[in-house]
């Protein structure tokens, strides 16, 4: 008897996650840290638009099945740790304009997830040379910059 292949070549590829930071991307965070649960600060501007585009609207031909769309999207902060904080986030989110309904097409994981792509505020792109200790320091991300 000849041996089945278990992995078929002919599957579809796993679609990329994109890994989106929430304080400094999605939320301005221009006050700080004011607890878990706390969300005092509107959107960046654009930042609710731009999500909603990312998440298609309506049911897709399979529901489980994610490669449908073009991204797996993930919303990902160290907040997420917190009791209740994930379900801020989702809170915020509707507040703001996000369709109530897209929520459940967006991950919310506990930890930043392995991704396809990362938008985070307060990384450097390695570009094949270390940065120095100095150049480390003086790191500011995009909305602290002058």
């Amino acid at each position: 008897m000849a041996r089945q292949n278990l992995i078929s070549n002919d599957l579809p590829a796993r679609t990329p996650v994109l890994a989106i930071d929430f304080d400094g991307v999605l939320h301005s965070y221009t006050s700080g840290w004011k607890g878990a649960t706390t969300l005092p600060d509107p959107p960046v501007p654009g930042a609710i638009e731009w999500l909603d585009s990312l998440v298609e609207d309506g049911d897709s031909v399979c529901t489980m099945a994610p490669r449908f769309r073009e991204f797996d999207v993930c919303i990902f902060s160290s907040r997420a740790r917190y009791w209740g904080a994930r379900a801020a986030m989702k809170r915020w989110l509707v507040k703001w304009g996000f369709p109530k309904h897209k929520l459940g097409k967006i991950r919310f994981p506990l930890l930043k997830p392995p991704s396809h792509l990362l938008i985070d505020d307060r990384a450097m792109q390695f570009q094949g040379s270390f940065p120095s200790v100095a150049e480390m320091l003086e790191f500011k991300p995009w909305n602290r910059r002058r």
